[in-house]
């Protein structure tokens, strides 16, 4: 399930992201990144419908650091389980 109208927004703040990880994504290409994150993948960026994003923070701050316009990608959207 993909809904790319709902702008996406960070669960974890900048200041939380792994340094370590971000030095190794940055290292990757911008079409890699944005691959990585395609529905179906185990990785895949996953997203409440809200657009509060659960995975995929490290790879969309590089991308938004690249001025991507990551609010269009396609994500899994996960619902609340209570």
């Amino acid at each position: 399930m993909s809904d790319a109208s709902v702008p996406l927004k960070p669960h974890l703040s900048d200041s939380s992201l792994s340094g370590a990880k971000l030095k190794e994504i940055e290292k990757k290409p911008t079409e890699e990144l944005i691959e990585s994150l395609v529905p179906g993948q185990r990785d895949s960026l996953k997203t409440r419908p809200d657009g509060t994003i659960l995975d995929g923070h490290h790879r969309i701050f590089v991308l938004r650091l690249r001025s991507v316009n990551f609010d269009v990608l396609p994500r899994e959207v996960v619902e609340k389980e209570y």
